[in-house]
């Protein structure tokens, strides 16, 4: 097993996933602080314009963040009158969560944060980009797995 305190560690693939991904957030932050967004709202807004309307639980499980920090994140949508809430038909506990006018109209002005992506892999092939993502997926994968069977 290795050494928890071995520098080696600290170069691997995980470490290297993290940074990439904490530089890209940067970015997506600088890229979206103007119009007075957050990178988590972003999300939301971008299931909302390009799905349509989703229930609020859904987005815990799509967006992987917790109830609460969601809740924060919808409320402050809500308050920039962005996203309203309406009851569900059959479970008005349930929120279902829909862009208003102003947040379409918000949508349309945000800059395409594809720009992220091509900087990031300019200069790749295809075929690297493939198997960078094939592999991340499949550890993730692989870790969620093992976490489920380490809670049963």
């Amino acid at each position: 097993m290795a050494n928890k305190n071995d520098p080696a560690r600290y170069g691997s693939i995980g470490a290297w996933a993290k940074r990439c991904y904490l530089a890209g957030r940067s970015l997506m932050d600088s890229a979206l602080r103007p119009h007075g967004l957050g990178a988590t709202q972003w999300y939301v807004l971008h299931q909302l314009a390009e799905v349509g309307p989703t229930m609020q639980r859904d987005l815990v499980r799509l967006l992987q963040i917790e109830r609460a920090t969601l809740s924060i994140v919808i409320a402050a949508l809500v308050r920039k009158g962005l996203v309203e809430q309406a009851g569900d038909t059959v479970d008005l506990r349930q929120k279902q969560l829909r862009l208003t006018p102003a947040g379409r109209s918000l949508w349309g002005e945000l800059p395409d944060l594809g720009f992220i992506q091509d900087v990031a892999f300019d200069g790749f092939s295809t075929s690297e980009i493939e198997t960078a993502a094939r592999v991340l997926r499949l550890a993730t994968e692989r870790l969620a797995q093992h976490a489920k069977g380490a809670r049963t």
